[in-house]
């Protein structure tokens, strides 16, 4: 019989918050150091040891190259940029899968949805890995710095058309964005300091023919007194670098970045609706740690709300593909075809309505709820279920565990079959109402005891597949 371990109600809510599923080495870890420790050494990914995370590095090599030798590759029929994007979506699924640095890789997507590139953008495709990086690096640093790597990036330039904007001709995508949408937020700002934001940034150009070159470019940068909201800045020097940095540090610090930023990190790990107490507890850790982000995570976690906001979001479609992935304990090797889960995987996720970083509008993926819980949505995740219970697809390059793996010592009354497979996959036992109904959908009483040749795969089948589409599995 396979060893269980029921979490208590605290670690299944930090498991729940801060993992993209129940995984077996999360289970273990929980159960050995209690949630608060757990909690903290996720804070410092590099104390936490990853062999299962770091050996997919090697699977997509195509994501080494520089974005001058992506773009050669592109152009010369090696490896086309939509080959290397999907490689990149890959990557960062199977990533968030097997690494034991779950934290690590919710933050990075939950910052990368802040400062959202889309994955598939044809003109800052070859940026995009470099850009992922910058971003995994600042993951737990302090939002002023990673703003100030992220918004010059080649990839947010190109996306959002700062790259062409010049003095004469500046370009308000990006100067809009970084506003509305990456720090103060919509009400905070008017049309003239959309038009001055865009003019700071003028001078970040990418030249993508006859090879890519970027650069600053003095000349195209604006010069002349600036004032954004409070912000003023005499920006005289031809280089404007100096400036953007000012004014990047200078929004980063906004009290309404303070505030949006702590109301979407306690919509995203807490509830829909966030108390004011809540998020302004969050915003003065952040403000008083100079934008670090370990502390601010840090006094969200400790808020009273947050212990109370067991089982109150419902989980994004990317966290049930990869969470059922981790559930089912598949052990997924290195792919040697298009059709090895590690490649089909992607088009799962697809299916399954969120893969990672493909929402085409700036504003990145909706973390609220509401936007995931229509019908459409809850057949596509009882399809994906079904398939990954049954083993169907994709079936190479993976190992499901056999139906025997699942199973108690028998003989075991069928309710107690139920809770063991329950305990395997969510560390906690069935929920009645599950229970009541795998006794209608088989036909068989709870109190019925099962020999070993009543437990057929079906049989066991039918357990996950109802587990898999329980509240147990599908809320956070």
């Amino acid at each position: 019989m396979t060893e269980t371990i029921k979490l208590s109600p605290q670690s299944r809510h930090f498991q729940s918050r801060f993992t993209y599923g129940a995984g077996a080495s999360s289970a273990k870890r929980l159960a050995a150091v209690g949630a608060p420790a757990w909690f903290a050494q996720q804070l410092a990914p590099g104390s936490v040891p990853d062999k299962p995370g770091n050996k997919v590095d090697d699977w997509f090599p195509a994501l080494g190259y520089s974005p001058q030798e992506l773009v050669k590759r592109d152009r010369r029929g090696i490896k086309p940029g939509w080959e290397v994007m999907a490689d990149l979506n890959r990557w960062t699924l199977m990533r968030r899968t097997m690494s034991n640095r779950q934290l690590h890789e919710l933050m990075t997507e939950f910052w990368s949805n802040l400062l959202h590139v889309p994955i598939d953008d044809t003109d800052a495709w070859m940026f995009r890995v470099a850009y992922d990086r910058t971003i995994r690096k600042h993951a737990f640093g302090r939002f002023d710095q990673m703003l100030a790597a992220a918004i010059p990036h080649g990839a947010m330039g190109l996306f959002l058309d700062n790259a062409y904007s010049t003095k004469d001709a500046p370009n308000e995508n990006l100067g809009r964005e970084l506003l509305e949408l990456h720090t103060v937020g919509v009400g905070h700002f008017d049309e003239r300091d959309v038009l001055n934001s865009s003019r700071i940034l003028t001078g970040y150009r990418v030249e993508l023919w006859p090879d890519l070159k970027q650069w600053y470019d003095k000349p195209s940068h604006y010069t002349g007194r600036i004032r954004v909201l409070d912000f003023t800045h005499p920006n005289k020097d031809a280089d404007g670098r100096k400036a953007t940095k000012a004014y990047l540090a200078y929004l980063a610090h906004h009290p309404a970045t303070a505030k949006r930023i702590a109301r979407r990190l306690c919509v995203r790990f807490v509830n829909d609706d966030p108390s004011a107490d809540l998020v302004r507890t969050v915003a003065r850790a952040y403000t008083r740690n100079d934008t670090a982000i370990v502390p601010t995570l840090q006094a969200m976690v400790a808020h009273r709300e947050f212990g109370k906001s067991k089982n109150k979001k419902v989980k994004l479609p990317i966290e049930d593909t990869i969470g059922t992935v981790r559930a089912l304990r598949a052990r997924v090797t290195k792919p040697r075809s298009d059709n090895h889960f590690a490649n089909a995987f992607l088009w799962v996720a697809k299916d399954n309505g969120q893969s990672a970083y493909d929402w085409p509008a700036p504003n990145g993926y909706p973390e609220l709820s509401g936007a995931w819980i229509g019908p459409g949505r809850v057949l596509d995740s009882m399809d994906f279920h079904r398939s990954l219970a049954a083993g169907w697809w994709p079936s190479q390059g993976v190992r499901y565990r056999r139906y025997e793996y699942w199973l108690p010592d028998l003989p075991a009354t069928f309710g107690d079959l139920i809770n063991h497979v329950s305990l395997l996959l969510h560390n906690r036992k069935a929920p009645k109402a599950v229970r009541a109904a795998l006794a209608i959908r088989t036909g068989i009483p709870l109190t019925r005891r099962l020999r070993a040749e009543d437990a057929e795969e079906i049989l066991v089948q039918q357990v996950l597949l109802s587990l898999l589409d329980s509240k147990n599995h599908m809320k956070r």
